[in-house]
Formats: C-alpha cells, structure tokens, sequence
C-alpha cells in the first residue's frame, strides 16, 4: 500500500504535460506580438514611400515654368514613385502648391508638394488594429528664383 502511495504522489508532482500548457498559453501571446511588428514595419516602409513621393513631386514640380506645368509634373511623379515602390495605397491624394510660380523675377519662392496615401492594415487580422491608416508627408522646394517664369 505504500508503495502505491508513493508512486501516486509522484506522479501527482511530476512536470509531465507542463510544457504543453506553458506553449498553449504563450503561442498567442507570441503570435500578437508578430502581428504586431508586421503592422509597425508596414506603417514605417509606407511612410518612407510616402517622403519620397512627396519629396519627388516638389523637386519635379520647383523645375517647371509655370503653376499648371509644375502641378501636373508633381502630381505625376509622385503617383509614379508610389507606384514603382509598390505601395498599395487604397487612396491616394497629391497636392501642390504653385503660387511661388507668381513670384516676381528675382524674388525668391517655393512650391510644396502634399502627398496623403491610405494604407490598408486590415489583412494583418490583429485585434484592435485599425483597418486602415492614412500617411500623409510634405516637401518644400525652391524655385530658381532667376529662371523665366510663364
């Protein structure tokens, strides 16, 4: 009888199926925890896209000679940029400013390039992340302030 006791006890205090229960509960932890470095590191490869477009769009815009021509070359390079980097986007928005193209001969201005862009998040299936995140980056470039304006 007291053997039986004692091999009861033994088996009442041994580890076995401890390691089991500690992977069930630390797998969904671990699994937030990726979910979550996904979400980050699309949010910040997008932003860099985003600064680049923008970026881009200001130099391509500062380079024209008139308001319309440089907003039609802004708007053009930036969604060309996004497109190359092969950002999906759900919404794009690209504006720029072209009232430095008034500026006097001489008189030194800039024109400003905005670049919004939604991100679709929704496909990484972490609770309590949003569905989308819309970033948004602006540029400013000078305009030669001796080239010929139209």
């Amino acid at each position: 009888m007291n053997t039986h006791l004692s091999r009861l006890r033994k088996r009442l205090r041994g580890d076995d199926g401890a390691l089991s229960l500690e992977a069930m509960i630390l797998l969904p932890v671990l699994i937030l925890v990726v979910c979550l470095i996904i979400a980050f590191g699309r949010i910040q490869a997008a932003g860099n896209v985003v600064d680049t477009a923008a970026r881009n769009a200001a130099r391509a815009a500062s380079l024209e000679r008139s308001g319309g021509a440089g907003s039609a070359a802004g708007t053009r390079v930036a969604r060309n940029a996004l497109s190359q980097q092969g950002l999906p986007c759900t919404s794009v928005a690209v504006s720029i400013s072209t009232s430095g193209f008034a500026a006097r001969l001489g008189d030194p201005s800039v024109t400003t390039a905005t670049v919004s862009c939604t991100v679709r998040l929704s496909d990484i299936g972490m609770p309590g992340l949003p569905g989308s995140k819309t970033l948004t980056s602006h540029f400013t470039s000078p305009i030669d302030t001796y080239r010929q304006r139209n």
